[in-house]
């Protein structure tokens, strides 16, 4: 890959990070980002119950019917997203404005999405709700002790 695509390829990159702080702080929640790009997260979302870590991707090219995201980690060999490395994997369609926020469980272990406006995923598209503590499953009660 010539040089100045991956430069622009990055820069799009951090765009689409800053995008998500702002959408996510304009709905009331705390964002936070990493020091440095080693984590497999790029932003931590603290609901108020749990930090949540959040890979943001963004694609700007329609391919045929819908949009290809990159699920996948790694630069030459890619590999999918585990739970044990993100908890939610954000995807904004640049053109037309649109985020899809897909918990990681939901990903499948596939490595490449196809997103569009009614296909795939329907369910997360501007599903931010995911990330608040109201949509959180609630605590385990403990019974009530009788004597």
């Amino acid at each position: 890959m010539p040089r100045s695509s991956r430069r622009n390829a990055k820069c799009q990159g951090e765009v689409a990070e800053l995008a998500f702080i702002y959408r996510a702080a304009s709905l009331g929640l705390i964002t936070m980002k990493p020091h440095g790009d080693s984590a497999p997260y790029d932003v931590v979302v603290d609901n108020g119950r749990r930090l949540l870590r959040v890979q943001v991707k963004s694609v700007s090219q329609r391919h045929r019917d819908s949009y290809e995201v990159n699920a996948g980690r790694g630069r030459f060999i890619k590999r999918a997203y585990t739970s044990a490395e993100i908890d939610f994997l954000a995807a904004w369609i640049v053109p037309e404005d649109i985020w899809f926020i897909i918990p990681v469980r939901a990903l499948a272990r596939r490595k490449t999405l196809r997103l569009s406006r009614n296909g795939h995923f329907p369910r997360y598209r501007e599903a931010w709700h995911l990330l608040s503590v109201q949509r959180l499953k609630p605590l385990a009660r403990r019974p009530i002790a009788t004597t």
